[in-house]
């Protein structure tokens, strides 16, 4: 019995390679026939050797077949072509470098609104006791200068008191005693018409009050009712926002262009269409050495309480550089690790591209300063870069998103994600997931759709405590969120959620505190089967590279738990 299963297996196993060469020869001689004759040829995305004159199904796995790509005879190791359909599907434009423009010439910066410190205070204790009443229940109250703020029970303020009645009574005999005694409740920050008080009705009084020393908001709460506290603990912070500070985050190569008394024009997404202005009166004289990052203040008024601390804002500053360099447009370069890379189309009437490494001087709008890897006039894609990439890499050419490169720049580098971030994070990853599941569906337009709303989501993240790399790498997951918003194709955004899903399994990995349990998933027939993973809340397979053609193909091969509570 053995002998027959064994026999069997080889009759089939010998069966199957006879039919794989067979489809391969046929296949190969029917490409070299079309590609003399000019006739499109079909094949499958998952099984190359399959060549066909007509679309249809693929013989193997059923997958619909696709237009085969023709010989690119001519080209450079580098080079590779596209098709004209897959062009103007992709919707690929391209820019030609050239001297910077006017418009070109300013930096845009993020930041944060912030009180102004220099219009804030603690209110403190003067003297130790226990706190009887709270007369500001929370932050964010407003409170004028002279308002009650607590009532307090102090035994030594009691002490001081019985002292004060006692040397009242004597005071024409020891004039100094008395003074002395009044003088130690002024250091208790007793006004004299408190202690003019106490004399006229000649008895002690067991609570006093903390009175506020200026106008404005709390905005912070630092003790309850019932606590006990020691002379000088802080009670509240509270600051006038009338006057706020917009904090800037400016990188180490921008510091030359930045200097105090430029002005600034500030936007939030708050009033869309108003801007503030104001002028930079401080760049900081020390770097943020884990950012490699200096914060600029710009000082601006806010008596109508419009501006709130802490939200996100941008600073627009024209700058001082009038020379005239040769700049590319920032929609063009792909970042790889500290690289960065921009596809060069040789001729602008050949669908032909190369990948260029380049080297990029300061930031300015919309454009970067180009200090080489490309001269002036040549074409570089400005739209369409990701799509363009997915080609090469589908040609076994150079690309940015080449998974040994993807390895090597970002899951072999040290990410460290620090605890503040990690929680304003977990929302979008929360948003890729439920994107996902517009990718099972097959539903281009509700991927869109997610895409975006994940892409204002992306924006309103405070990316300034990041190092170099976590910058880089959460950068990098903007730039696929945004093209997979901007296509409308759902192979073409497919082709971005390999690297997105990279992105986000590495990210993840590094997050300490989530607050669910999440699966890494991999399919091994997706990206041009090479294999590519994504992230999931269940460990049930629903693959968003195939959707219903292959719902349940993959596997979990990693499970990123919750965190301990």
């Amino acid at each position: 019995m053995k002998k027959i299963i064994v026999y069997t297996g080889m009759a089939l196993a010998i069966g199957l390679l006879s039919g794989y060469f067979l489809f391969k020869g046929d296949a190969t001689h029917e490409h070299q026939q079309a590609e003399e004759s000019g006739t499109t040829m079909y094949t499958c995305s998952m099984h190359p050797q399959i060549m066909q004159p007509e679309p249809g199904d693929c013989p193997i796995c059923g997958m619909d077949l696709i237009p085969a790509e023709a010989g690119a005879d001519g080209l450079a190791a580098n080079q590779f072509k596209m098709s004209d359909h897959a062009m103007a599907l992709a919707n690929i434009e391209t820019t030609q470098v050239g001297a910077q423009t006017e418009d070109s010439n300013r930096l845009v910066l993020s930041g944060t609104i912030e009180a102004n410190e220099k219009t804030s205070t603690i209110q403190s204790a003067y003297f130790k006791g226990r706190i009887e009443k709270l007369y500001v229940s929370a932050s964010g109250e407003t409170v004028n200068q002279g308002q009650l703020l607590a009532t307090l029970y102090a035994p030594e303020l009691i002490t001081a008191q019985q002292e004060l009645l006692t040397t009242m009574a004597m005071k024409s005999e020891q004039p100094e005693l008395y003074q002395a005694v009044r003088k130690k409740l002024k250091l208790w920050k007793l006004s004299d018409q408190q202690i003019n008080a106490i004399e006229s009705r000649g008895t002690v009084t067991e609570y006093f009050p903390v009175y506020a020393t200026i106008s404005g908001t709390v905005t912070e709460k630092l003790v309850k009712e019932g606590d006990y506290i020691n002379a000088g603990q802080p009670l509240f912070k509270v600051a006038n926002l009338n006057s706020v500070w917009a904090v800037l985050d400016a990188w180490e190569k921008q510091i030359p262009m930045l200097e105090k008394g430029q002005e600034v024009t500030i936007t939030t997404n708050a009033y869309p269409g108003t801007a503030f202005n104001g002028v930079i009166d401080l760049v900081d004289p020390i770097m943020n050495t884990s950012s490699r990052s200096i914060d600029v203040r710009v000082e601006l008024t806010n008596r109508d309480q419009r501006l709130k601390p802490g939200m996100f804002i941008k600073g627009e500053i024209a700058t001082n550089d009038t020379s005239s360099e040769v700049t590319v447009p920032k929609s063009a370069v792909m970042w790889t690790g500290k690289r960065s890379v921009v596809y060069v189309q040789p001729d602008p009437n050949l669908p032909v591209f190369e990948l260029r490494e380049v080297d990029l001087g300061q930031e300015q709008g919309d454009v970067y300063a180009l200090l080489g890897g490309l001269e002036d006039g040549e074409y570089v894609v400005s739209n369409g870069t990701f799509t363009v990439d997915a080609a090469a890499q589908l040609q076994d050419k150079p690309s940015m998103m080449n998974r040994e490169q993807k390895t090597e720049a970002l899951q072999m580098q040290d990410i460290t994600l620090p605890s503040k971030f990690q929680k304003e994070f977990w929302p979008l990853i929360d948003g890729y997931i439920r994107m996902n599941d517009a990718f099972v569906a097959s539903a281009p337009d509700l991927v869109q759709e997610q895409a975006g709303a994940l892409l204002k989501q992306y924006e309103t993240l405070d990316r300034s405590a990041l190092g170099e790399t976590e910058g880089t790498a959460v950068k990098k997951t903007g730039q696929m969120i945004a093209a997979i918003a901007r296509s409308s194709d759902i192979e073409d955004q497919r082709t971005h959620l390999v690297i997105l899903s990279d992105l986000m399994v590495t990210l993840a990995s590094r997050m300490e505190d989530l607050p669910e349990t999440l699966y890494v998933q991999n399919c091994p027939m997706a990206n041009q089967n090479k294999g590519a993973d994504w992230l999931s809340k269940q460990e049930h397979i629903l693959n968003p590279y195939y959707g219903d053609m292959m719902l349940t193909c993959g596997s979990v091969t990693d499970t990123l738990n919750k965190a301990q509570q």
